[in-house]
């Protein structure tokens, strides 16, 4: 092609648009909130003109009136508070414990032989099923409860860390050898910031299970929580309060997820 051609090619041609971005999410800070008040307007919507009959699904005003004589009357701090310490106790001790046997299977291979084995046989089992067991052995009170959320959060933990430890680039593991670490180092500045984003995947899971059980325990036998709240509404058909009561669990299970939303960002700093 000669010189003049070249260059008519050259100033008709397109730019090619940067590609480099590697996949990385744009924040989008509204568009989540501005979707759920779209949805809700229009369940407020369909209610008032009668295209939902409010014996199968009160309107969402109907439901924050029930939500504000909850407040009102102070039994939304009771049954808060019971669930919320119920959950604190139950999911801390099981992501403690769940992270202690992830890196020791990761880490050792004698634990892994004997402890990817039993989770993996106890992983399906359904954790509230069990609950009656530990009624028995803990008694009604909030040891029984506390013992399902724990038991129920362990082994997802467990999972996760064990996955995400397993996955830490060996490369990086031999450079370090090679470069004099002792053992105790290499888990703190290699095996466990590779890690990182697997456990804290791990915390959001269990999380989320740790509510649904929290909820299935208090069903079961409980004077205050939740799940006892939405029990009653339930029996009673009332089923304004029982959406106040859903509304309740979605409020700390988008709590929980901002506060892991933020220790992501501060602990997964070196992704960016």
């Amino acid at each position: 092609m000669s010189e003049p051609a070249c260059a008519h090619a050259r100033e008709g041609a397109r730019p090619v648009p940067y590609r480099g971005g590697g996949f990385a999410p744009r924040p989008r800070r509204w568009a989540g909130a501005a979707f759920l008040a779209g949805l809700i307007a229009f369940w407020e919507m369909c209610s008032r003109l009668g295209w939902i009959s409010p014996l199968a699904l009160p309107a969402p005003s109907e439901a924050l009136a029930a939500l504000r004589d909850l407040a009102q009357s102070g039994l939304l701090a009771k049954h808060l508070g019971a669930s919320l310490g119920r959950l604190a106790q139950g999911w801390t001790l099981g992501v403690l414990a769940g992270i202690a046997a992830g890196l020791a299977a990761g880490l050792f291979s004698l634990a892994r032989a004997g402890i990817v084995p039993l989770v993996a046989a106890l992983f399906p089992i359904p954790k509230i099923a069990l609950l009656p067991l530990f009624i028995i052995w803990f008694g009604i009170g909030e040891e029984s409860k506390v013992a399902t959320i724990l038991f129920g959060t362990f082994f997802p933990m467990t999972i996760a860390v064990y996955g995400g430890v397993d996955n830490v680039d060996r490369t990086l593991i031999r450079m370090g050898q090679s470069f004099g670490l002792s053992r105790l180092s290499i888990i703190r500045k290699i095996v466990l910031p590779g890690a990182m984003p697997a456990i804290l995947s791990g915390m959001r899971i269990s999380a989320s299970i740790a509510i649904i059980l929290l909820v299935a325990a208090e069903m079961i036998g409980a004077e205050y929580g939740v799940g006892a709240y939405i029990l009653l509404a339930g029996n009673l058909m009332a089923t304004d309060q029982l959406i106040a009561g859903v509304m309740i669990l979605s409020a700390m299970g988008l709590t929980v997820s901002w506060l892991l939303g933020m220790a992501e960002r501060r602990l997964l700093r070196w992704r960016a």
